[in-house]
């Protein structure tokens, strides 16, 4: 967003209100850093549509059509992950490969969980992960499905058979 009085735009994620700012969100400017930002997130994630699960209820899908991009960047290279899936777990499967890192999975495994998900490594090789990469079925997780429920896109999954996954508490 751009802040009337500064120089540059700022991330609306880190940046304090303070009475009497005047923010704008839709300048050519900041249209062009979240267009951008969409761009380098969809190098990295494995985009194959039409036989992901989330597919027409999917976050990277309704942001594109919100923003009026398309799902694949002429722009900019893709680079592929090429991540192991883990459906080691009875419930669901996560694929790295689709992973955003929103950090949903993250903070709800914390919350209704476990704890088992985290960040592992940092820049461009960041993943969720379970401690030291172990499987998901070894790791401890107590089966809430809360990480199935919260993640925007196709990297968590339940597996078929599962039904409907909602969480424990209300306001997450």
């Amino acid at each position: 967003m751009e802040i009337e009085g500064r120089d540059a735009p700022v991330t609306a994620c880190t940046e304090p209100v303070r009475d009497g700012m005047v923010i704008h969100l839709n300048t050519p400017k900041v249209k062009r850093l979240r267009n951008t930002a969409f761009e380098l997130l969809l190098s990295h994630h494995h985009l194959d549509c039409a036989n992901c699960a989330k597919n027409r209820n999917c976050e990277l899908q309704n942001t594109a059509s919100r923003l009026g991009l398309k799902l694949k960047s002429k722009r900019l290279k893709h680079i592929p992950r090429n991540l192991p899936i883990d459906s080691s777990h009875t419930l669901f499967t996560y694929d790295p490969n689709k992973c955003v890192l929103c950090g949903k999975c993250v903070w709800v495994c914390h919350q209704q969980g476990s704890g088992i998900l985290d960040f592992a490594f940092r820049g461009i090789d960041t993943v969720a992960s379970t401690f030291s990469g172990m499987p998901l079925a070894e790791a401890g997780c107590t089966s809430c499905l809360a990480c199935v429920a919260v993640c925007p896109v196709g990297s968590l999954v339940a597996k078929p058979g599962v039904g409907p996954i909602f969480l424990p508490r209300a306001g997450i």
